[in-house]
């Protein structure tokens, strides 16, 4: 579908949906990537999207490239970007006939210069958009573009998620970059996070994922405490679960991760991967996420000579990866940060083990050490080599915390649950508006 608009509901004289206070809504969601193999922000609209559709509202998709899979009955509009960053031509110069005004010169121009333009152009088409279509949605919920366009009257009121703040990436990159040179280009690319920044504190309704990125908002960004609220995002538990038909594999441990982005911490479990075959040499590392041929991640497996060790996969299906992940003795999240940790708590939903780092939000959603999970301190190959030692050689503590794992998923992290939370936070901020007005 592309950027036409499109009739949602029932509307009243006034513009509005029809007993907008208790029934159902017309919900714009907005994202500007929604990548499904990578990154959190495509399984986040999609699941939501998905079981917002299930509790009766009506949900429309608005989105850039990479565009996201959706389920039946949440349609997509397409609000195309110039996709400068698509495979296999990264970083593309356009041909002059795809420029289509000044937001794509824009666009362009960030790039040339070392920026990441996405959110702002984004959110500049997303106004337009959204202001010729005004009175079609009673709520806007933008999935953590905040980009200027996003400020003042949209016609209807703006709920935005922040899964955690983009400077905590920043301040990560900056620590890891090596030369003066890196460091000014992660400084130029992430420009973009002042705007955030400021875009950020002058939104009246923000929902976010966890009580440690509600902190991390607080303090980065300069949000007040009182405009955040946390609702726990989950696995979808019908998909992952687990299947005893599915043959358990030696030695196999699995990580969703971007391999060169510093706060996943892949590096640290190719490290501790290392130490854990001197004397478990069956043990090898399954990565979704792309292989990186350069950088620190290469580097590691080629130094400990782990180049049939650990394997990456990326653009499987669903069922696919959760067979992956049902097959491995050992789930494991390495990173040095996470504002919540899909990849926990969509393996823990499998009832496969868990060894996780205590990083951000990872415990929220972990739970207790030798309860639910295994737990290490971030940044630390030996702490993990020996977690994962532990685990590979006690087939009744894997049992035993992979069925525990599940029935915390089930208890609090489902996206039914975070569906639910997500539209009375909805309900309030149409309220607000309204008494304002």
């Amino acid at each position: 579908m592309t950027a036409e608009a499109v009739e949602t509901g029932p509307r009243t004289g006034d513009g509005r949906s029809a007993g907008v206070g208790d029934g159902p809504l017309r919900i714009a969601l907005l994202t500007y990537k929604g990548n499904p193999f990578c990154g959190g922000q495509g399984v986040y609209v999609r699941h939501l999207g998905r079981e917002l559709a299930r509790l009766g509202h009506s949900v429309e998709v608005i989105g850039a490239q990479p565009y996201p899979v959706l389920d039946e009955g949440v349609p997509l509009t397409e609000l195309p970007s110039l996709d400068l960053y698509r495979q296999p031509d990264p970083f593309r110069t356009p041909k002059r006939g795809e420029y289509r005004d000044w937001i794509d010169l824009a666009e362009v121009a960030t790039m040339w210069t070392g920026g990441f333009p996405e959110p702002l152009t984004f959110s500049l088409r997303a106004r337009r958009h959204l202001l010729a279509r005004r009175g079609e949605f009673d709520v806007v919920h933008d999935n953590q573009t905040l980009g200027y366009g996003l400020l003042g009257d949209l016609g209807a009121p703006l709920v935005t998620t922040i899964h955690h703040p983009i400077t905590v990436d920043r301040r990560l990159d900056l620590a890891a970059a090596a030369t003066r040179r890196r460091r000014a280009s992660v400084r130029r690319w992430y420009a973009f996070t002042r705007m955030q920044k400021r875009v950020a504190r002058r939104l009246e309704t923000v929902l976010t994922v966890s009580g440690s990125s509600k902190a991390e908002i607080v303090e980065d960004l300069g949000v007040r405490p009182e405009r955040v609220e946390v609702v726990h995002i989950g696995a979808d538990t019908d998909l992952w679960s687990p299947d005893p038909s599915v043959a358990e594999v030696p030695g196999r441990i699995v990580t969703t991760s971007s391999a060169d982005v510093p706060l996943k911490g892949l590096v640290h479990l190719v490290e501790a991967l290392a130490k854990l075959r001197t004397e478990n040499p069956a043990a090898h590392l399954v990565v979704v996420g792309r292989r990186a041929e350069d950088g620190p991640v290469a580097r590691a497996i080629e130094r400990h000579g782990l180049a049939d060790a650990v394997e990456f996969v990326k653009g499987i299906s669903d069922a696919e990866l959760v067979d992956l992940v049902r097959g491995a003795q050992i789930a494991c999240v390495p990173s040095l940060y996470e504002g919540f940790s899909l990849p926990a708590a969509e393996a823990m939903a499998t009832g496969t083990p868990l060894v996780a780092t205590t990083g951000g939000a990872i415990p929220e959603v972990s739970g207790r050490d030798g309860v639910t999970c295994l737990a290490v301190p971030p940044g630390d190959p030996d702490a993990l080599a020996g977690a994962l030692s532990r685990l590979l050689a006690d087939p009744e503590l894997r049992a035993r915390l992979g069925a525990a794992g599940r029935e915390r998923v089930l208890a609090h992290f489902t996206w039914a649950r975070a569906a639910a939370g997500t539209a009375e936070l909805y309900r309030q901020a149409i309220a607000a508006r309204g008494a304002r007005r």
